[in-house]
């Protein structure tokens, strides 16, 4: 009798949960209606958007309509397999992804890490300006910049490499170098800008710990190693999981525009090949099919990553 007075009820408990947490969201309401635009774009944009993908299992017409278009199950799914260009497609989308992970995802941790080592302010912020530029331009203005540094009629850099070595390299034009020159591309317009998730997780790290390193009698190199590292390791598993969700996007933009009658075995990749297909072809639930098959490959490598991540005893999204 003693114990049912002192000790509340599961009901009990159930509602000062319910009221508390009532009490926290009218509290922090003022933060909950900053998120509604935000909120409410993502549910128009991302979420509402996902009924077309229904498209995919039908014979979809503009002039009959959704709900007038016959359905046809997996057919769509079965001519992507069978199309023998889908092999090759595959493959270059592959071969992009897997360099943009080697290559473009380690490049603003790398320059994060430097860029932290730079103890002269105003040189170090000098320096953020200058990599930060390159994000605001417009893939447009980048292939433009390419097309005049690299042509093989008066490039500058083609001269260049010319003169000094004597050897004419078609960068543009050539198949071994257009994954190159892509992921240079990447490299110089978006690493700069990269590194600004990184620094602010740098700003976290204990000075004492840098200390206590240099007591020890660790050099830089170690102290970047054995302190930074660990500290900002939880960020870089966070990033690489969602990485891993656009493994197969490689943006239509930049493929696009660097495209050409000479690269272009190496050049097709998924967003392109859903361009020809889907726009100037009108095959609207093929391309759809196309989409959904990128999407539900790109769910699947996102939680692999989370699941060896969780075995490494790593931070992860949820």
């Amino acid at each position: 009798m003693a114990n049912s007075e002192v000790n509340p009820s599961s009901q009990d408990v159930i509602k000062i949960k319910k009221i508390s947490k009532w009490q926290m969201i009218k509290r922090d309401r003022w933060l909950y209606f900053l998120l509604l635009p935000g909120l409410v774009w993502f549910i128009l944009f991302k979420y509402v958007p996902m009924w077309g993908s229904l498209i995919a299992f039908q014979n979809y017409s503009p002039f009959l309509g959704f709900w007038g278009s016959e359905w046809v199950g997996f057919d769509h799914f079965t001519r992507l397999f069978e199309n023998p260009d889908f092999y090759r497609v595959l493959r270059n989308t592959l071969m992009l992804g897997l360099y943009e992970l080697v290559f473009v995802f380690p490049a603003p941790i790398i320059l994060a890490l430097l860029l932290n080592e730079i103890r002269f302010n105003p040189y170090k912020r000098t320096i953020q300006t200058l990599i930060y530029i390159p994000n605001f331009l417009s893939w447009v203005i980048v292939a433009s910049l390419t097309y005049v540094f690299f042509t093989t009629s008066g490039g500058v850099v083609f001269t260049l490499i010319q003169s000094i070595f004597g050897v004419s390299v078609n960068i543009l034009g050539d198949p071994d170098w257009f994954r190159t020159m892509i992921i240079g591309q990447q490299i110089w317009k978006d690493a700069g800008f990269g590194t600004i998730i990184f620094l602010a997780a740098l700003t976290s790290v204990s000075k004492e710990q840098y200390e206590a390193a240099i007591v020890d009698g660790a050099g830089r190199f170690r102290r970047m190693w054995h302190v930074t590292l660990p500290a900002i390791r939880h960020v870089v598993v966070i990033m690489l999981i969602l990485r891993m969700g656009n493994f197969l996007d490689q943006g239509f933009q930049q493929i696009y525009l660097m495209t050409n009658a000479l690269n272009r075995s190496v050049a097709d990749v998924f967003d392109v090949y859903i361009y020809f297909t889907g726009i100037t072809q009108g095959a609207f639930s093929h391309s759809t099919a196309v989409g959904l098959f990128k999407g539900v490959v790109g769910i699947v490598l996102i939680l692999l990553t989370r699941y060896i991540a969780k075995k490494l005893d790593q931070n992860t999204l949820f």
